[in-house]
């Protein structure tokens, strides 16, 4: 059951990770111009996670799941969004093929992660569903957590390398044009939950 537990975790975690969410698309658009910021996002994201873990783990889930809490979170997370989104836009035409790479602070780069995975609402959805499949497949709460987070960490370690890494292939129009899609897509995803939180 251990195995098991640590397999179906670890498939969970990078099925949870790969798919394009804001999260990935922050991520890959700071890992043309640097690798440890882009990282630091992923670890933010991550910290969140394990917040909202400790939350059903310690029975604080229900405080959380409050309309007015999710109402808020979704509020300020969608504001949140358009402003990572402009910042992207903004910073469209920066020159990526440098001989030093452009240095990035990682603090603030794990905070944006934090925040905007603390402040989306479907984070909230995310680990409750987790809860339940865990006790509906009878698998080991640790392991499944561990193998999770193994996957999780698997994807926003190598995704950001590999963009990094071929950054080189890329002309700086294709720069800008992948940075404005981007952008677009941020505010997509914010747009609908604000839609949501509205309809």
């Amino acid at each position: 059951m251990i195995w098991i537990s640590l397999v179906e975790g670890f498939l969970f975690g990078l099925g949870a990770a790969i798919p394009l969410g804001p999260i990935n698309i922050l991520i890959m658009s700071n890992a043309l111009r640097n690798y440890p910021g882009a990282v630091a996002i992923g670890f933010g994201a991550m910290s969140a996670d394990t917040i909202y873990l400790l939350a059903i783990l310690f029975g604080m889930m229900a405080f959380v799941k409050n309309p007015t809490v999710m109402f808020v979170l979704g509020l300020v997370g969608s504001v949140f969004l358009l402003y990572m989104a402009w910042m992207i836009f903004k910073a469209r035409h920066e020159e990526i093929h440098l001989s030093k790479e452009i240095r990035t602070a990682i603090l603030p780069n794990y905070f944006k992660g934090l925040s905007l995975t603390l402040l989306n609402p479907y984070t909230i959805v995310f680990w409750i569903s987790v809860s339940v499949y865990i006790q509906t497949r009878q698998l080991d709460t640790v392991f499944t957590v561990v193998g999770m987070f193994s996957g999780i960490l698997l994807w926003i370690t190598l995704m950001p390398l590999l963009i990094h890494k071929t950054k080189h292939l890329l002309s700086q129009r294709a720069v800008t044009i992948i940075s404005i899609v981007s952008a677009a897509l941020l505010s997509f995803f914010a747009l609908g939950m604000l839609y949501r939180l509205f309809s």
